[in-house]
């Protein structure tokens, strides 16, 4: 069998096998990234098993980390470019665990010198071949669960009895789904079977374990499936039960699914455009408030949801804050969720409004915003944005984001002016001001403070009437500026 062309094993991985070898002891890759690099994909991480005792370890490699009780030992590679998914290598000895009383970590380990007792203590069986080397390349395979088989079928299927895999570390559960939908296979039938039998389990597993592996399914390509086989087997709703409550919540108009289905196929749009974690998180989540707004209008003969954004975006915070994620993160995606309903009829949205917008969620976040209107948009069956309306909302945000053109951008303010000059609040401060703008329009160079104060000072003594006169060109000046600025934009995005 020969490893796929495009994944091949890094010399310092090599080196660790090779290393082990020399000292006498056995060596094979295992895990992860085996299953990897039999798919063609770039394994994130090294892992190697032997029956080399962790002390044995330490002496043959020059820089090891052996911090924990399960045997495992970090090689460090240093020095040159190494990658990161190689500079840590972990070694761990052929091992037996028994009793799995927290469902997460085995009561008990002893080391052993066969490395059939390491492979049965793997959760699935694409995870459970092992292989040996020889000049860098493949040389056996040790696979006694049809690993390799099951990556063929493209099957998620645990190392003997699910339920007792499960037991021992719950978390499993969703590993089985997160793997699933990152790689394109189905769970086959009784490893799923077990996953809605022993769902109860999850709520043994810290917060974190779940938020990580949740926060991976939704990274990954098919992260609505992924959610719908979470609910489906009862997962969900022992971490994330707000997001259960859409389920059978019809919503009518302009909406076809439920708010369930809505979220789910906002989320599957900001996947399927390859967009980050906080607009995933926002599409999944902006319309979370809907269940419990929603009341019939019988004038419309429709429902309303009113307030939806605003009690959504508090219960958004709330979860988010529950699963632990980072506080940057919980902010934006509050923020998103929150202001999600502004863009509406172009028409009705004035340049005001946009700009109070940007106020609200941060020019960094607008076009975020945008990205999740999109995702909910397309979320609720139609193909996409309305090309002139997509195209109205982005120049309008442009517009707002470069502003009118003002006396703002100089490296002065009214306040240093009376300072620096020793003179009064009046019109003279605003002529000096506009009349420095003529000059930095004409020389940006010129927008230092040291320039600025020296200049203030001579325009200051001037006459009366002539300061005037260049504030007002000042002033006529800024206004050309704007207007041609606001048509460069309108131009570009073939807007009126």
């Amino acid at each position: 069998m020969k490893m796929a062309q495009n994944s091949p094993i890094p010399a310092e991985v090599v080196n660790v096998i090779v290393g082990l070898e020399k000292a006498g002891f056995e060596a094979y890759l295992v895990g992860g990234c085996v299953r990897d690099i039999f798919l063609g994909r770039k394994p994130k991480d090294w892992d190697v098993t032997t029956n080399a005792k962790p002390e044995d370890i330490q002496k043959i490699f020059t820089k090891t980390v052996y911090e924990n009780t399960f045997g495992t030992v970090a090689v460090i590679n240093e020095g040159g470019e190494v990658d990161e998914t190689v500079r840590s290598i972990e070694v761990t000895p052929y091992r037996v665990e028994t009793g799995y009383s927290d469902r997460r970590h085995p009561d008990k380990i002893s080391f052993s010198d066969k490395l059939e007792d390491d492979l049965k203590r793997r959760d699935f069986t694409i995870n459970a071949i092992a292989v040996s080397l020889s000049d860098g390349a493949i040389k056996d395979i040790v696979d006694l669960y049809s690993g390799f088989s099951d990556i063929k079928d493209k099957v998620i299927r645990t190392v003997g009895d699910s339920t007792d895999r499960f037991n021992e570390d719950a978390l499993r559960m969703m590993r089985a789904i997160r793997l699933a939908v990152e790689l394109g296979f189905t769970i086959e039938k009784a490893t799923y079977k077990a996953i809605s039998s022993q769902n109860g389990h999850i709520k043994d597993v810290s917060i974190e374990r779940i938020r990580d592996e949740f926060t991976k399914i939704v990274m990954s390509p098919n992260p609505k499936l992924g959610l719908e086989m979470l609910h489906e087997t009862g997962l969900l709703s022992h971490f994330l039960p707000e997001l259960e409550k859409g389920k059978g919540v019809e919503q009518r108009g302009t909406h076809i699914y439920d708010v369930l289905e809505h979220l789910l196929r906002s989320l599957q749009t900001a996947a399927d455009k390859n967009w980050p974690l906080e607009i995933r998180l926002s599409a999944l989540f902006h319309d979370i408030g809907k269940p419990g707004t929603r009341r019939f209008s019988r004038e419309s003969n429709s429902y309303t949801f009113y307030g939806h954004e605003v009690v959504g975006s508090r219960e958004t915070r709330k979860i988010l804050e529950r699963m632990k994620f980072s506080r940057a993160t919980i902010e934006k995606v509050y923020k998103l969720c929150r202001w999600h309903m502004f863009f509406s009829d172009t028409q009705q949205i004035t340049l005001s409004a946009v700009r109070r917008m940007i106020a609200n969620v941060g020019p960094e976040n607008i076009w975020d915003l945008m990205n999740v209107r999109i995702c909910d948009r397309i979320g609720t069956g139609r193909p996409k944005e309305d090309p002139y309306r997509l195209r109205k909302y982005h120049s309008m945000i442009e517009e707002a984001l470069a502003g009118p053109v003002s006396v703002s951008m100089l490296k002065i303010d009214g306040k240093r002016i009376m300072e620096v000059c020793e003179i009064h609040a009046g019109p003279r401060v605003g002529w000096t001001l506009h009349a420095l703008f003529e000059e930095v329009m004409e020389d940006v160079k010129l927008n230092t403070p040291e320039f600025l104060e020296k200049r203030a000072m001579e325009l200051v003594k001037m006459d009366e009437k002539d300061l005037q006169k260049l504030g007002e060109a000042g002033k006529e000046r800024k206004g050309e500026e704007t207007e041609k600025k606001v048509t460069e934009i309108r131009k570009k995005h073939f807007v009126s």
